[in-house]
């Protein structure tokens, strides 16, 4: 054993946000009480994205690891509960379907549920696969409830997520860092001085003079990359030829008074150049357009989004522009980006801030034993790329199975390449209705099967195990679980009023 390695004692944090404190909190959480010291630099004079507003369910993992009580982030974020996304007219105009947190029915007979249903329809059933979608049962009469019972059970089955403040999850967690040893000191970096021997960072320096020396640094500042590219020039893979997306306008609004309740899923419509989400928080919406430029003008951008609000918009719209795509080494030398600074991938499937965590949850599991870092960095740039690849695949999905036609770009996405992992994934499911989950990506069955079948493509066979059901034994085992799930939904509580309980218990 190599006992000699200098061992990493200095992190430092280039970047506040929500990335930045996540790092922070995290980092600050796994090493209290150790000699590791973490200092995070962030300026106020530079603005972030934070736009960011809806998740997916691995953010409970994130939350649980700090020890974070649910009902004080919901307070401190202004957080709703989140059971999915709602497509509309990602098919064609007027159609929409859901894509759920948790799954479809029940599997039996060792197989998944949806061959049963395939059975089913091939019988001349006319039935809707989100009759088997608790999920969607509950989110379409905006109520909520906490996953309990045994798994088989429907309410045992279900699975959620949040919408929340961005901005108010980074100051949250900022407070929550500080108190588990993070050092904060505000200002612009105006320099970044390297190792002349092997081009590490050794230390950055601010305006005001100080330096913050580092055996590792963390990259936090979003698209600009100040070290991971500015410095150390990671270089840049460039997806724009499958997502052409470019820009987004984004403006918050006021929450509609006259809306029915409070909505728990997320919806993405479709639009001219792309798609417009809407999102609901407690004190108001989140609303944002994704747009290619090369297919409208910004200003016309903004103007179909102000004109598709639900209430009276709360600031001025907000233009940010990216590139889809991931930096080539994420973690180079003795730097690691986490966030923006790491690569984009837009907000469709809400994997924005899974990215920030799933970057620092490899981290802790391969933190180096030495400040050299050189096997771990290779692994970890491996995973990063495998999961960046799979999220963009599922994202390219959306786009790539339509009919909408007739106007440039839905033409364009509609007709272009996509990845050979996506063909034989759309290939095997149209053949068999089979989904295989592969290299451990995000997206399980039940996501692929949802978008699948919500945006048309539809298997020409089933599973043959799903012929040990005879026809009517089949139809009423089906009715029996729509049954169970409806139930199920009719007795959960108003998602408004669970928050707000929530909200008030001390």
């Amino acid at each position: 054993m190599n006992n000699t390695a200098k061992a990493v004692k200095k992190i430092v944090i280039v970047g506040g946000g929500t990335a930045g404190w996540m790092t922070a909190a995290a980092l600050g959480h796994v090493f209290r009480g150790s000699d590791v010291r973490i200092d995070l630099i962030e300026s106020e004079d530079i603005g972030t994205v934070g736009v960011g507003e809806a998740t997916i369910p691995e953010i409970l993992k994130f939350n649980a690891m700090l020890g974070i009580h649910e009902a004080d982030f919901l307070r401190a974020t202004k957080a709703t509960f989140k059971l999915g996304i709602e497509f509309i007219g990602w098919t064609k105009d007027g159609e929409r379907y859901f894509h759920p947190f948790g799954v479809y029915g029940t599997d039996m007979e060792g197989i998944s549920f949806h061959h049963f249903w395939l059975k089913a329809r091939a019988q001349g059933h006319d039935i809707a696969l989100s009759d088997f979608c608790l999920a969607w049962q509950a989110g379409v009469k905006g109520r909520f409830a906490h996953p309990a019972g045994p798994p088989n059970a429907p309410l045992g089955t279900l699975s959620y997520a949040y919408h929340f403040d961005a901005v108010l999850y980074a100051r949250f967690l900022r407070q929550y860092a500080e108190a588990h040893g993070v050092h904060r000191h505000q200002g612009k970096v105006t320099e970044v001085k390297q190792n002349g021997n092997n081009g590490n960072i050794r230390a950055v320096r601010i305006e005001d003079g100080r330096e913050f020396a580092g055996d590792l640094f963390v990259d936090c500042t979003g698209f600009y990359g100040l070290l991971i590219e500015k410095t150390l020039q990671a270089g840049y893979d460039d997806w724009s030829h499958w997502l052409p997306c470019n820009s987004a306008v984004a403006v918050p609004s006021e929450r509609d008074p006259a809306a029915p309740g409070l909505r728990p899923y997320t919806t993405a419509t479709t639009r001219t150049a792309g798609w417009q989400w809407n999102i609901p928080l407690q004190h108001r919406t989140g609303n944002g357009y994704v747009y290619c430029n090369a297919y409208i003008s910004d200003d016309e951008a903004a103007g179909t989004l102000l004109s598709n609000l639900d209430g009276k918009p709360l600031a001025d719209v907000r233009q940010l522009r990216f590139t889809t795509g991931k930096r080539k080494q994420v973690w180079k030398n003795n730097c690691i980006a986490i966030g923006l600074s790491s690569g984009f991938l837009e907000p469709l499937e809400s994997t924005s801030i899974h990215l920030i965590q799933s970057a620092i949850t490899k981290l802790i599991n391969l933190f180096p034993a030495s400040a050299d870092g050189t096997v771990s960095r290779g692994v970890f740039n491996r995973l990063i790329d495998q999961e960046f690849s799979t999220i963009r695949n599922f994202l390219i999905l959306h786009y790539n199975v339509t009919e909408r036609t007739g106007m440039p770009f839905w033409d364009h996405v509609r007709t272009m390449d996509v990845p050979d992992f996506l063909t034989d994934k759309r290939a095997l499911f149209e053949h068999s209705g089979r989904i295989y989950r592969e290299e451990n990506e995000i997206f399980t069955e039940p996501s692929w099967l949802a978008v699948f079948t919500g945006q048309g493509v539809m298997p020409r066979q089933y599973h043959p195990i799903a012929n040990v059901l005879g026809a009517e034994e089949n139809l009423d085992r089906l009715q029996a679980i729509k049954s169970a799930i409806m139930q199920t939904a009719n007795a959960m509580p108003d998602h408004g009023e669970y928050v707000a309980r929530m909200i008030a218990a001390k």
